[in-house]
C-alpha cells in the first residue's frame, strides 16, 4: 500500500458502560470533555498531550468484573490496552493511590528501559502508564543505540 500515509494516532475508541462514571475517571488524568454528542453515543475527549478517546456508550452485555480480551483463559484477538506516557512513575503511582485506583501489575520494568503500571478503568479496560528509560542513548527501531 504505497499510498497511504500514516501521520500519526488521532484517537482511541473505548466501548463504556456508563458515560458519567467513565469521564469522570479519565478526568483525573487530565482528560477534558470536547464533544458530547448523544445522538452518535459519544463523548470525545482530548488530554493536553494530544491523546483523544472517543467514549461509547455501546456496552450492552452485562457487567461481570472482567475484561474478555485480558481476563479469560481463551486469548481472543483485540487490543488488550492503551498506554499513556508518563514523566514520573513514582509521581505517578503516587497520584494512583491517593485516587483510590488500584495498580493490576507493576512497577516492572522491561528489557527495553520503560517502567510501568497497569490499571484498569471502570469498565476494566486496560491502562498502561510507563515511563520512557532515563538517560538511555537515542535506540533505533531494533532497540540498539545509534
Amino acid at each position: 500500500m504505497k499510498n497511504i500515509t500514516v501521520s500519526g494516532l488521532d484517537h482511541i475508541g473505548v466501548r463504556v458502560h456508563e458515560f458519567i462514571r467513565s469521564v469522570g475517571f479519565y478526568k483525573q488524568f487530565g482528560f477534558k470533555v470536547i464533544r458530547d454528542d448523544r445522538h452518535e453515543r459519544v463523548i470525545v475527549m482530548r488530554h493536553a498531550a494530544g491523546v483523544e478517546l472517543n467514549l461509547l456508550d455501546s456496552a450492552d452485555c452485562p457487567e461481570t468484573g472482567s475484561n474478555i480480551l485480558m481476563d479469560k483463559p481463551v486469548r481472543y484477538p483485540g487490543y488488550t490496552h492503551i498506554a499513556l506516557q508518563v514523566t514520573d512513575i513514582n509521581a505517578s503511582l503516587q497520584d494512583i493511590e491517593a485516587a483510590d485506583i488500584k495498580v493490576t501489575e507493576g512497577p516492572v520494568t522491561f528489557g527495553d528501559g520503560k517502567t510501568s503500571v497497569f490499571i484498569r478503568d471502570p469498565d476494566r479496560n486496560v491502562i498502561e502508564l510507563t515511563q520512557l528509560p532515563v538517560d538511555k542513548g537515542m535506540l533505533n527501531d531494533r532497540g540498539a543505540e545509534s
